[in-house]
């Protein structure tokens, strides 16, 4: 029996990038063997272990034959006599198809180092194919390190695109995937990547057809709404890590997808056309509710944050009231950010300050210093509860 050092811990060794989860390939043995010495069973579908004292993962060397469409219609076989580099040719991607052996000696069959050096993606056999699920992680490691795509594995994903093997992705690994990849250096390659291969037509197609709408002539008609939120999803990822936000801002502008651009600018009502489709897709991918409430606050009043400075004390209290502010006030400075991101994706303005945001936040500073108890104490009951305190909010507005 051997035992190997496998997968993203020996990726991100040679990146010196940090990297706490580490994965182990054992080599000639049975899980029989793994059981006496300790080890606990926890795969289902292929014989995976935690050690008994790290509680690390231990999989058994295996190779893997495609039986049905999908990422989960593969036969798996594990046994003394797959090789290291057997195990290793089922992987993705020549950078995590690398082994470090007990003496630290580093094996690697498929030149991951090389491509690693090179920062290249490049798939290690033509059994690629056989996976959905690698489109997503391809674009995902190309927001993570900023890697670009093999020409010849761009080739494979144009291939699953086209003939509908992505179709078969799950809702549940599809959003895991997305929800990663917004939390890397440059979320928008995710984007890029699927849009570039064409999967991005078929799994989010409402994020596809932002691209060839132009932009409002207000705030920047020379570039298409696509470019635009890829520039917004860039100017977000600089201030947060959120990936709440970060989603709300990638979904922001989905209304526009539905206007063809020779109709622009004369269609309306956009943003509650975004806000359907934003739900839609939300259902479609089981996507939190944190994220979605999020996305829709954003898609419905982010240009409401933009004109803060023109809205009437009415028309202000009732952005406040719908985006809860005062209930949720950690949420309403994610719509903020959100909106500051949104505004600073065009061509000049990424370094442009965004008062909006403090005058907003200033108006709803002043509209909570007017408490309900003050209103009680006063004599007011029931509906007039209400009714006084919308009042005096916008009496407050008014003379801020």
């Amino acid at each position: 029996m051997k035992i190997y050092q496998v997968g993203g811990a020996v990726r991100d060794k040679y990146l010196e990038r940090p990297n706490k989860d580490k994965d182990w390939a054992v080599v000639g043995a049975t899980p029989e063997m793994l059981l006496e010495l300790g080890y606990t069973p926890v795969g289902r579908d292929f014989p995976v272990f935690l050690h008994p004292t790290t509680h690390e993962e231990y999989a058994l060397a295996r190779t893997e034959r495609k039986t049905k469409p999908g990422y989960t219609g593969f036969s798996v076989y594990a046994a003394p006599d797959v090789t290291l580099k057997e195990d290793l040719l089922r992987r993705d991607l020549t950078i995590n198809a690398m082994a470090i052996d007990s003496d630290g000696q580093l094996i690697d069959p498929f030149n991951g180092l090389t491509d690693l050096r090179a920062g290249i993606l490049r798939h290690v056999s033509p059994a690629f194919v056989e996976d959905p699920v690698r489109i997503l992680r391809v674009a995902r490691f190309a927001a993570r390190f900023g890697f670009r795509i093999a020409d010849e594995t761009m080739a494979l994903m144009k291939e699953m695109a086209n003939n509908g093997e992505v179709d078969a992705l799950v809702a549940e690994r599809v959003w895991q995937e997305m929800v990663l990849a917004l939390g890397e250096p440059q979320p928008h390659q995710f984007v890029e990547v699927l849009r570039h291969c064409g999967a991005l037509a078929r799994i989010f197609p409402e994020i596809d057809r932002l691209f060839g709408v132009p932009q409002s002539a207000e705030y920047h008609p020379e570039i298409d709404t696509g470019v635009h939120v890829m520039l917004c999803l860039q100017q977000a990822r600089q201030i947060t890590s959120d990936t709440q936000v970060l989603f709300a801002v990638l979904t922001h502008d989905l209304g526009k997808g539905t206007t063809l651009s020779s109709e622009w600018p004369k269609h309306a009502g956009h943003e509650e056309r975004g806000v359907e489709l934003i739900e839609a897709l939300c259902q479609r991918y089981r996507v939190p509710s944190q994220h979605r409430d999020l996305a829709v606050l954003v898609a419905r009043y982010h240009t409401h944050c933009h004109r803060v400075a023109e809205l009437s004390p009415e028309t202000l209290l009732n952005t406040l009231q719908g985006l809860d502010a005062f209930r949720r006030p950690e949420r309403f400075e994610q719509f903020l950010l959100a909106a500051e991101a949104d505004s600073r994706g065009r061509s000049g303005f990424a370094e442009q300050p965004y008062p909006q945001a403090a005058q907003f936040r200033r108006a709803f500073e002043v509209a909570g210093q007017v408490e309900v108890a003050a209103v009680i104490a006063d004599g007011f009951q029931r509906a007039a509860i209400g009714e006084e305190l919308r009042l005096r909010r916008v009496q407050a507005l008014s003379g801020a």
